[in-house]
């Protein structure tokens, strides 16, 4: 297998209207200030949108409606649904989104007893160029805009408010684990992270530790997020302990190691106080041998600890024509109870949506 080359750079396209979301506090009543309103109204609008979840200014019923006119300019449509999805009764719900320029993107809402998880894109496409997954196999089309990015996590809390998931419920969890490489759009993930855990009107207000940003490992932004003084859970797509199949696996491990990617998550782990997820997905006959799921539980107890490190086993969701299948339920328990052996935390993630095309990118792709 040959390995493809990555792409860290976005091709350039069309650059999205600003939008509220991509200002803090301060910038916001410059720009309201800028369009000749006083400033007070740039936190009115934010209340709106971060607090009550609209982004219709015909609602905004306290502001006059010269005013509303006026600011429609700082809530321009970035994100639309094209096409929605549901399944699981109801507590599965993927979209497609729309971007400006016609660029596509995913976000997957999902209800559990216990809680509401939205899993988001931070890229349209994506350039790390994995061979089992859908979305590395498209290509790269560009970076999302911080507020493209937090107006997937605003529509599916107001989605989940209004019951979408079948009885109303509270967005608790957002998980950077959709389209793209969060850290290859490091400064507007990092923007949006602050956006969705501030609290209203400056932010969205979800806790910092109900948010999961993944990455297949670029080491020098591992260390860059750990020093930004957000709490937030970093998960390390590893899919194998080796490098000499990682290398292929996962391309960017020609650049970064197995022992440099698990030296910078034991750094974020001491850094933060938050432990590291380690992202395996199981693949039949590729990744899935007990010497494998040895040697990744020794690796973790020696390079980051048995307290700093969770592993989330996730079986394979297989995309149409693709070599690639999700290894049986006894291997997978092997594997489970071998990781386990070593001292680390193992558990399997629920599969959500197989029916509507749930793994990553497939929705885009079959839609493009």
């Amino acid at each position: 297998m040959t390995a493809l080359p990555l792409v860290f750079d976005a091709p350039k396209r069309a650059i999205p209207p600003r939008h509220l979301a991509d200002l803090d506090p301060a910038d916001r009543r410059a720009a309201v200030g800028e369009l000749g309103l006083p400033s007070f109204r740039a936190d009115q609008l934010a209340r709106h949108y971060f607090g009550r979840l609209t982004a219709d200014l015909d609602t905004m019923t306290d502001l006059p409606a010269g005013v509303r006119d006026t600011l429609r300019t700082l809530l321009p449509p970035l994100v639309t649904p094209v096409l929605e999805q549901a399944c699981d009764g109801g507590a599965t719900r993927k979209t497609l989104w729309k971007g400006h320029d016609g660029t596509r993107a995913e976000s997957v809402l999902m209800g559990y007893p216990d809680r509401a998880t939205v899993c988001v894109s931070s890229q349209a496409g994506c350039g790390m160029a994995c061979p089992f997954c859908a979305t590395g196999q498209g290509g790269l089309q560009r970076n999302l805009s911080t507020a493209e990015i937090v107006d997937q996590v605003r529509q599916a809390a107001a989605a989940a408010r209004d019951g979408a998931l079948g009885s109303p419920a509270r967005l608790s969890n957002v998980v950077f684990m959709g389209m793209g490489e969060p850290l290859a759009n490091y400064k507007r993930v990092v923007a949006a992270l602050r956006r969705i855990t501030e609290p209203a009107p400056d932010g969205l207000g979800i806790s910092a530790r109900g948010v999961t940003v993944s990455t297949v490992g670029l080491v020098p932004a591992i260390d860059k997020l750990a020093a930004e003084g957000l709490p937030v859970t970093l998960a390390v797509s590893l899919h194998t302990p080796d490098d000499e199949l990682r290398d292929t696996l996962v391309p960017v491990n020609n650049r970064w190691k197995v022992s440099e990617v698990l030296a910078a998550a034991r750094r974020y782990a001491q850094a933060t106080g938050r432990r590291v997820s380690i992202e395996y997905a199981l693949i039949r006959d590729v990744n899935d041998q007990p010497w494998r799921a040895d040697l990744l539980g020794t690796l973790l107890r020696q390079q980051i600890g048995t307290k700093r490190v969770h592993v989330n086993l996730i079986p394979l969701n297989p995309t149409p024509g693709s070599e690639w299948d999700a290894s049986p339920r006894r291997v997978q328990d092997e594997f489970v109870a071998r990781v386990q052996a070593a001292g680390i935390a193992c558990t399997v993630r629920d599969t959500r949506g197989r029916e509507i095309a749930a793994a990553c990118g497939q929705l885009a792709a079959s839609e493009a």
